[in-house]
């Protein structure tokens, strides 16, 4: 069996598989998962070192992405192949190489507020990998403690509640389910993209939707000439209002360029 945790919401309609960010975990797209059904369903992805997922040893875009493809491959019945990717930061990484290594397995591919460049805030991921790895857990005994102890470092009550959802209960306490010290390890791999040669593909060419948060700085002007080169079928969608997190700040505009774009709506 597949060393990657999944949870699978709905039973009918065509496929579609949500692959999280950093520090996410598949439930992310619960509500997302559900506001879909029944005309779709969705399976959700721990992606490794996140969640119920195994850890590992080293981290690479390619590795994540040939797992999640024998995940994928392994869960879903075969007359529901190839399913719909949707991947947000960098999942939305995961799922470009796992689109361009894989493209028998992805029907149509959605890109959430990220590009295949380097480039993100990295500082700010060392910065929140610091403070969590920083927190005494011998000395927590309750979430809410947690949360007072991180909020010096981490002002804002939304990152610190999206991070603490990361926090569990132990028989010998508490203990963060990421790997904190391999993701802190290999923030500048997290924060590039493979090769051409690395990836072993130059484009994908089913159709993509690539979804830009209006208020987001992670996708540049310059980026969408390179979004082109690899995804020549991308259609470009800023949401208004939005920043990084699209689909948890705009859930119903999100929702219906879903629905619109896989052909449901």
């Amino acid at each position: 069996m597949s060393d990657i945790a999944t949870r699978l919401i709905g039973q009918a309609g065509p496929r579609v598989v949500f692959l999280h960010g950093l520090f996410g975990r598949g439930k992310n797209f619960t509500s997302i998962a559900k506001a879909l059904e029944p005309d779709f369903s969705s399976l959700l992805v721990d992606l490794p070192n996140h969640g119920e997922s195994a850890w590992t040893d080293t981290l690479s875009y390619i590795d994540m992405a040939d797992a999640v493809a024998d995940t994928i491959a392994e869960v879903t019945e075969p007359d529901a192949l190839p399913v719909h990717l949707v991947g947000h930061s960098m999942g939305g990484k995961v799922a470009m190489v796992l689109a361009l290594r894989h493209p028998e397995l992805v029907e149509r591919l959605v890109i959430v507020d990220i590009a295949p460049t380097s480039g993100g805030a990295s500082g700010e991921f060392d910065h929140l990998l610091t403070s969590l790895a920083a927190l005494d857990l011998d000395r927590i005994t309750s979430r809410g403690q947690a949360d007072e102890a991180l909020r010096e470092p981490i002002a804002d009550p939304r990152v610190r509640g999206f991070l603490l959802q990361n926090l569990r209960p132990t028989s010998a306490g508490y203990s963060w389910q990421p790997n904190l010290a391999l993701l802190k390890d290999r923030l500048p791999v997290i924060g590039g993209f493979p090769s051409v040669e690395e990836i072993g593909a130059r484009s994908f060419d089913h159709p993509v939707l690539w979804m830009a948060g209006e208020r987001s700085d992670y996708i540049r002007p310059d980026d969408l000439s390179t979004m082109r080169e690899l995804f020549p079928r991308t259609t470009l969608l800023t949401v208004k209002e939005s920043g990084h997190w699209v689909h948890s700040e705009q859930p119903q505009t999100f929702v219906s360029a879903l629905r619109t774009f896989l052909g449901r709506g």
